[in-house]
């Protein structure tokens, strides 16, 4: 991932994309989660990590950019670290990219160009993250997110700001750019060439040593190679669940409790009616005559209903007060005085003109203290049963907020507690197959954010199952120790040993070549066994069919009629050296769909690299200072305090 993410930024798609993104990093700081971000005040070197014409990046805004960079990796790769993201270059890269945007927005305020608060203002009431329930803009929602990431308004409109300066340089520089007709239609013709020639390859093992590095060329390698070796962040999670059957013994309902809520709720255990009902709704009581009138006359209401293109709808088992709030009151009094079978209407409701015919009437009787003593029993049971889960709950809670250990709550519940191997981030096993337990799913991301046992609770079915976990152990980001993988950097060193000396061995022949012998005469002339040179005769439609594109291919593919030359495919462990003899093009006209597909295919290309060398002008023309201490202090901090 992190390489995807160097190479975007890179990229001549990823500069102008870059710029926008960065200007509004305030904003999205606001929308994620900057746990791990922290202020620097008084670092070595000052609070500054450069200073661009008359703008100062500090050292706090590198950390929130670093911090959120990372956060964005993850989501890609989330048991990627801080170590591995500085390792491989990502802190650089985004410190190259601040840099880029403070030199545009600088150059632009040079030339005479602003970005009124009005602008900013429009930029952040549109901006999603800060809208209410309805919509719009809400700026007690805008303030508060603000307040609760550690931001003040003063920094996100700065931020938003210099990014609307650099979009008003770096837009108009893409706009109308083309490329010729005359170099369309020669890189369009390139396009559909076939080339043959010939392919030797020198793979790495033939040429890796045989015996093993000396303790002093092992650990030299390591130590050049350790960011190969970074382990990511792993933690063992302890965890148990309780339900209400962990409660122990409650105090028991008495008669009086029971008395007290029949007398409560005596309503509920009153003689009542049910009556299960179909209705008719029409816009008009005209409309509602008719239909009971073609009832009356033998058709039935479902019928009926049909023949207008309108559909019945069936009330099961209703009370009167209930059937009042929906249709209304003078709806419920004609459906309940009107006998079994019976029609009643039209009447005007809340939806229209109700039809309403009586399927089933029924009689429930009152019920005694006695007759409904076991139901209010089982009711007044689960009620007390659920404050005791939520009173439980709360206090653990509380308590481990105080510092209590998991494993003293666990002996209060008398519940077994599980540990986990070693995890990570993204709740994979850490060296071997398998996932999480599926209980904590919810909770891995989480307790990577959580100190060493301090323990947690969380529900995993509401109000019925409880879960409760700490982090028993945390296995920092770090390059493993090199006694552990000995073996296995020994046959690195062997690969890169070798993958070196089937280099020197490609230029020998490239030199061969060059001074007169032929491809075969070259090759053979090496002490090493090596495969027989291969002929080659590809087109580019061919390539792209069997969609085998390596490093050795896109220089066959690049190189001149008659030249040699070699190249490195390291993710193949090897080295080429490819001759080509003779490239066959077939000639377009400079009207055909190809042609013109290239046209429209490189103003954006060539957009993008007008404002590549433009951002390269402008941090030229401007004087940037880099302060080493402070951009280091700020490395260090954030290798010190961001474990994950």
């Amino acid at each position: 991932m992190i390489h995807l993410f160097r190479n975007f930024f890179q990229s001549k798609l990823g500069i102008p994309i870059t710029l926008a993104f960065l200007g509004l990093i305030a904003i999205a700081f606001a929308a994620g989660d900057m746990s791990n971000s922290s202020v620097f005040g008084g670092v070595a070197g000052g609070d500054r990590v450069a200073v661009v014409g008359d703008r100062r990046i500090s050292t706090a805004d590198l950390n929130q950019n670093v911090t959120s960079a990372v956060q964005e990796a993850r989501q890609q790769n989330p048991t990627i670290s801080m170590e591995a993201f500085v390792a491989q270059g990502g802190f650089d890269e985004v410190l190259d990219s601040m840099i880029s945007r403070a030199a545009i927005a600088e150059f632009a305020r040079m030339l005479g160009l602003r970005a009124g608060s009005r602008l900013v203002d429009s930029e952040i009431v549109n901006s999603p993250g800060f809208r209410g329930v309805n919509g719009e803009f809400d700026r007690e929602a805008f303030l508060l997110t603000l307040r609760e990431r550690g931001l003040t308004e003063s920094t996100v409109r700065d931020d938003i700001a210099m990014s609307l300066l650099a979009r008003q340089l770096v837009v108009p520089i893409t706009f109308g750019a083309g490329l010729p007709e005359s170099m369309a239609k020669t890189y369009a013709e390139q396009r559909n060439d076939t080339r043959s020639g010939t392919a030797a390859v020198f793979p790495a093992s033939a040429f890796a040593p045989e015996g093993d590095p000396s303790t002093e060329q092992l650990q030299s390698y390591y130590q050049e190679n350790r960011a190969r070796y970074i382990r990511p962040e792993r933690r063992t999670i302890r965890y148990a669940s309780f339900t209400a059957e962990n409660l122990g013994d409650l105090p028991p309902v008495t008669d009086a409790q029971i008395a007290a809520r029949y007398e409560a709720d005596s309503v509920l255990y009153q003689a009542t009616e049910r009556r299960t009902l179909t209705q008719l709704v029409v816009l008009t009581e005209a409309a509602a005559q008719a239909v009971i009138n073609e009832v009356n006359a033998g058709t039935s209401l479902e019928a009926s209903a049909q023949s207008k293109q309108l559909d019945t709808t069936t009330i099961e088992s209703v009370e009167r007060p209930d059937y009042g709030s929906t249709a209304s009151q003078a709806v419920a009094q004609a459906a309940f005085r009107a006998g079994e079978g019976d029609l009643a209407g039209p009447v005007r409701g809340s939806l229209g003109w109700y039809v309403v015919r009586v399927d089933n009437v029924a009689q429930i009787p009152a019920r005694s203290l006695a007759e409904a003593r076991d139901e209010i029993r089982e009711t007044l049971e689960a009620e007390r049963q659920q404050e005791a889960l939520q009173e439980l709950t709360e206090r653990l809670d509380e308590q481990f907020q105080r510092g209590r250990s998991l494993t003293e709550a666990a002996e209060e519940l008398d519940i077994e507690v599980s540990t986990t191997p070693p995890l990570l981030a993204d709740g994979r096993v850490y060296g071997q197959p398998g996932q999480a337990p599926p209980q904590l799913a919810r909770v891995v991301d989480f307790a990577f954010d959580l100190d060493e046992r301090s323990a947690q609770i969380t529900d995993l079915v509401p109000g019925q199952v409880f879960l409760i976990f700490d982090v028993d152990d945390i296995a920092p980001s770090a390059a493993a120790p090199l006694a552990e993988i000995r073996e296995q950097v020994v046959a690195q060193w062997r690969r890169d040993q070798g993958m070196q000396a089937a280099g020197r061995a490609a230029a020998r022949v490239l030199e061969r070549v060059e001074g007169g012998a032929s491809f075969a005469q070259a090759v053979g002339a090496e002490d090493v066994s090596l495969p027989a040179p291969r002929p080659l005769n590809l087109s580019r439609q061919d390539l792209a069919q069997q969609g085998e594109v390596t490093r050795a291919t896109i220089l066959f593919f690049s190189m001149a009629e008659g030249t040699t030359k070699r190249v490195e495919v390291p993710e193949a462990d090897r080295w080429f050296v490819v001759q080509l003899d003779e490239i066959e093009t077939r000639e377009l006209a400079a009207d055909s769909p190809e042609v013109q597909g290239v046209i429209a295919q490189f103003g954006q290309i060539l957009g993008e690299e007008y404002v590549a060398q433009f951002v390269a002008a402008a941090e030229n023309s401007l004087e940037v200072e880099r302060n080493e201490d402070g951009i280091e202090a700020v490395r260090q901090q954030l290798l010190g305090t961001n474990r994950r």
